[in-house]
């Protein structure tokens, strides 16, 4: 029997037992549309992680006070675990000052240093207030190290004193009205210029640090919460955290028991976050599997009912001169079709999903950068829908090939 008649046969079969086959289509509906939303969630995510990581180089540290802070994964030292937005010049906290910075500097491999502090505070604008996010940065640095970019306007720079960037979201949304260049905001009571509105969505103000001191009452003039290091030669990347390391514990009279400091690389931080998401992927998808599972059954099912149903068309069909491979060959694609069209319906419902999640979360956190839907993810959903459809229909298609057509013409 040729290919096509088979096909043919296999087709048939799916039209005449409509709801059992369109019940059975619907497990691996629901199966491939939760591995698709997953998977596309996934990359969403690491597509964010890399917006946020991926254009520091392995050439940039941060240097945080406390130890303990710096080993957390879910930010930069000295943004994690820190109280009131940063540290203060107290005895019961480890701080970095301007200590750390002449120290910094006497190492001959390092060409950029950037401090910065971080604190919430009241901007006003139009009449309309709320608190927002500051971060003051040395201006003289901060747009050699910076990756961030800028729409309108531009970036901080040395001479620069009662000025400040603004991230696009304040810009064009937060207070109701768009602020522009050249327009006045004030913060805690002091008026400032914008010159720069960023590239991306945040409600975060950039400062120079000098007037972030007088605008965050609890900060003490040269001490930092964080400090990002540039070094000259990437390749050396290990050697000179190694030196930066002893150094400062040399200059704090610590030891490796008693540090006080975290240092961390972003292309550490980066493959840190990478390892996480991709095993938090892996667990979610091995969870939606277990429907492909479940769907996996019902093509078993309905292949070993069908069998039962066409006993009968079987031993007609073997009397004519079907061979066992063709009668083999047109349950596998009977089982092929089920698995095939559940695929499809379950990656366009997929999609529509992967889509609608973000804005019923609210596009909080790492899903701020929405979710993406790869080609590599849609001809993997396929392949496992088509694969459990005939993987399920080996079973019931040989049991089929094997009736002996006496026995089949005489079955009731």
């Amino acid at each position: 029997m040729k290919f096509h008649k088979c096909l043919k046969h296999a087709f048939d079969m799916v039209l005449h037992s409509r709801l059992r086959s369109w019940l059975t289509i619907l497990g691996i509906v629901i199966g491939v549309a939760s591995v698709i939303a997953i998977m596309s969630i996934g990359s969403g995510m690491r597509e964010r992680m890399s917006e946020q990581l991926g254009g520091l180089g392995g050439d940039i540290l941060t240097l945080g006070a406390g130890f303990s802070r710096g080993n957390s994964m879910f930010g930069p030292p000295g943004e994690r675990g820190s109280r009131g937005g940063g540290a203060t010049a107290t005895d019961e906290e480890p701080v970095l000052d301007r200590g750390d910075v002449q120290a910094l500097k006497s190492i001959p491999d390092i060409d950029l240093i950037l401090t910065t502090i971080r604190g919430t505070v009241e901007v006003t604008y139009l009449g309309k207030s709320g608190d927002v996010s500051l971060t003051g940065v040395d201006q003289k640095v901060w747009a050699r190290i910076t990756t961030e970019t800028v729409s309108e306007g531009r970036l901080l720079d040395s001479a620069d004193q009662n000025v400040v960037v603004i991230g696009g979201r304040l810009a064009s949304s937060y207070f109701g009205k768009p602020v522009g260049i050249n327009q006045m905001i004030a913060i805690e009571g002091n008026v400032f210029r914008v010159v720069g509105i960023l590239d991306e969505e945040s409600n975060t103000i950039y400062v120079p640090i000098q007037m972030a001191y007088q605008v965050l009452e609890d900060k003490t003039t040269d001490v930092y919460d964080s400090i990002t290091i540039k070094i000259k030669n990437e390749d050396e990347l290990d050697a000179v955290m190694s030196k930066i390391e002893n150094k400062l514990m040399l200059v704090r009279h610590v030891t490796t028991k008693t540090k006080d400091f975290s240092l961390t690389s972003s292309k550490k931080m980066q493959e840190t976050r990478s390892e996480m998401m991709s095993s938090m992927n892996t667990f979610l998808v091995a969870i939606a599997a277990v429907s492909l599972i479940v769907g996996a059954v019902g093509i078993a099912n309905t292949m070993f009912t069908s069998v039962l149903e066409k006993t009968k068309e079987i031993g007609i069909m073997k009397a004519i001169g079907a061979r066992n491979r063709d009668i083999m060959n047109i349950f596998l694609l009977n089982a092929a079709l089920i698995g095939l069209v559940g695929g499809i319906l379950g990656v366009i419902f997929g999609g529509i999903l992967s889509g609608v999640l973000p804005a019923l979360m609210g596009e909080s956190g790492m899903l701020r950068g929405g979710t993406f839907v790869s080609l590599d993810s849609i001809m993997f959903a396929l392949s496992v829908s088509i694969g459990i459809g005939i993987l399920s229909g080996i079973i019931p298609a040989y049991q089929a090939s094997k009736l002996k057509p006496v026995d089949a013409l005489r079955y009731e």
